[in-house]
């Protein structure tokens, strides 16, 4: 049984941004279960749409991957032959479970794991990428140039399957949004404390975009199909075809 979310149940009087640090590593699929409603369903969908993308001796990225769970999913769902997954994220913490992950499960997918700044990871011969809650984390400037270099290194019919929280520029309904979400979370548990401390440790390290900016943006960028394939109040998954 995965070690149970407390990090934020104690009042803290100096909170910091929110990191991938050791502590978050530790609880991290407790939180992210009780933090984001339809993870679960994500993740599965994505090795769905990976057994249905991945080509022959390709190459599939999951950038952020955190403890490998798209990794996970996308090495059970794969049949095609010769296929390299490349899971990257700069948390050693992360990393270094990921690692363990991955090496418990056997599969004729080979996957390498790397501690790297997504933003300097070479893609190339790509018949898959998975942002799966990753870009909402960068530099709102540096998330035009990652998705670019994504595009120019996927091949033709190539899927990025991007997962995200959103923003709407309907003021009432991201409002009802939000509120949801945080009904979300006190029903699995978390107390008010915890979900005022965790969302002001988190809003600056997390700036989420509105569904119209994300397929302005990869319209622009090139990608000729864009849709929302999952929603669940203001989190959701996008795919995107080349």
């Amino acid at each position: 049984m995965a070690p149970r979310d407390t990090i934020f149940s104690a009042p803290i009087d100096k909170l910091g941004d929110f990191t991938f640090d050791e502590r978050v590593a530790e609880v991290f699929p407790d939180m992210i279960q009780r933090s984001v409603p339809g993870y679960s369903n994500i993740i599965s969908a994505i090795g769905m749409l990976a057994e249905r993308f991945a080509k022959p001796h390709s190459h599939i990225y999951d950038l952020g991957c955190s403890l490998g769970a798209a990794t996970l999913s996308m090495r059970r769902g794969i049949k095609a032959e010769g296929c390299k997954i490349i899971a990257v994220d700069n948390s050693a913490a992360m990393v270094e479970r990921c690692r363990l992950h991955v090496s418990a499960y056997r599969s004729d997918t080979e996957a390498e794991v790397i501690e790297a700044d997504i933003r300097d990871v070479k893609i190339d011969n790509a018949s898959v990428v998975v942002l799966n809650f990753t870009l909402q984390f960068l530099a709102p400037a540096d998330r035009d140039a990652l998705l670019r270099k994504i595009y120019a290194g996927l091949r033709p019919g190539g899927i990025l399957i991007l997962s995200e929280k959103y923003v709407f520029e309907d003021s009432n309904a991201n409002e009802l949004l939000i509120d949801l979400h945080h009904d979300f979370k006190r029903a699995n548990g978390y107390s008010e404390l915890e979900i005022s401390q965790k969302r002001s440790a988190i809003e600056n390290v997390m700036r989420p975009d509105s569904i119209a900016l994300h397929k302005e943006r990869l319209g622009e960028i090139g990608f000729s199909s864009v849709e929302v394939w999952f929603q669940c109040f203001n989190f959701g998954s996008m795919f995107a075809i080349k």
